[in-house]
């Protein structure tokens, strides 16, 4: 079974608004709710690839229940910890001013929760596959990461990791499965300027001597690299189409790999198809479905 985890899921409330005008009344032209959070993101696309997964995430209030309503929707295993105070984040995006968002921060998480968190990871078995991604609440401790990790250490679970800065470097002695940190976030581990696909394998390969096994590196309009574990390197330049809506494409590419991986048992299968669902994503107004998801792997040479 796959697990995902997302620690500050949100109800993503996307809007356009023609003629946007600061001090006035402004009326939207289009609306769209849907459940968002980084590890939320990853189930949606394994389960329009037809991956069977449970989303693990804490929720809160009314918004925390309809969270859990539009998960179940998208035909994900929702297995949703409890706040008693507070409310899940609404995040407001809107579409027709540049990308403007406005996030809300979330319920405070008590340790009483997060232990809830680990004894539901306690139950994972042998040959499950566990993806952390995403930011943490500020009421989190920030190794909560590595304090997973270290907990499930030993045990044959499969861990993917999506984060960056500290939450990505302090888990590689546990030597995560797969990490995907994108060219700016490997470059700024490193403290250097990573623009092309040839200059991030040197860094990936040394994330790798840091204790990862798999490094998968996401380029947006550069495309993408994969240092594998067995030695193996792969580049590819961006699929070609049109960018719709870029939230969301990284958490795709890791859905897309892990979903290959599991198919094939193969690395460049595994790459290609996270290229491909990461692609497709930002081609779509919304997470890709397996048709737009393999409509773009049959352009991919």
């Amino acid at each position: 079974m796959i697990y995902t985890v997302t620690f500050n899921p949100s109800l993503d409330y996307i809007v356009t608004v023609e003629d946007f005008r600061l001090g006035l009344t402004n009326r939207t032209s289009s609306e769209l709710m849907l459940p968002g959070g980084k590890g939320i993101n990853v189930s949606i696309v394994l389960s329009n690839l037809g991956i069977p997964n449970t989303a693990l995430y804490f929720a809160a209030g009314f918004v925390g229940d309809e969270i859990t309503r539009k998960v179940k929707e998208s035909g994900i295993v929702a297995d949703a910890i409890p706040i008693d105070n507070g409310c899940s984040r609404i995040n407001l995006k809107l579409k027709s001013i540049d990308g403007t968002e406005i996030n809300g921060m979330g319920p405070v998480i008590d340790s009483d929760r997060i232990e809830i968190l680990m004894e539901k990871l306690d139950g994972l078995k042998e040959g499950d596959t566990l993806c952390l991604a995403g930011s943490i609440p500020a009421s989190m401790p920030g190794t909560i990461y590595s304090d997973i990790m270290a907990r499930l250490d030993g045990r044959g679970i499969r861990i993917v990791v999506d984060a960056t800065r500290d939450l990505l470097v302090n888990v590689l002695k546990y030597h995560p499965f797969l990490i995907k940190p994108n060219n700016h976030e490997l470059g700024e581990i490193f403290g250097v300027e990573l623009k092309t696909r040839d200059s991030v394998v040197e860094y990936a390969a040394k994330l790798q001597e840091m204790g990862a096994r798999n490094v998968l590196i996401s380029m947006a309009g550069e495309g993408g690299v994969l240092v594998a574990e067995d030695g193996s390197v792969y580049k590819s330049e961006a699929p070609k189409g049109k960018l719709v809506n870029g939230v969301g494409a990284g958490d795709s590419m890791v859905a897309g790999f892990i979903a290959g991986y599991m198919e094939k048992n193969d690395y460049e299968y595994a790459f290609k198809m996270g290229l491909s669902a990461g692609s497709a994503s930002a081609f779509s107004e919304y997470l890709a479905t397996k048709e737009e998801v393999f409509a773009v792997y049959q352009t991919i040479e």
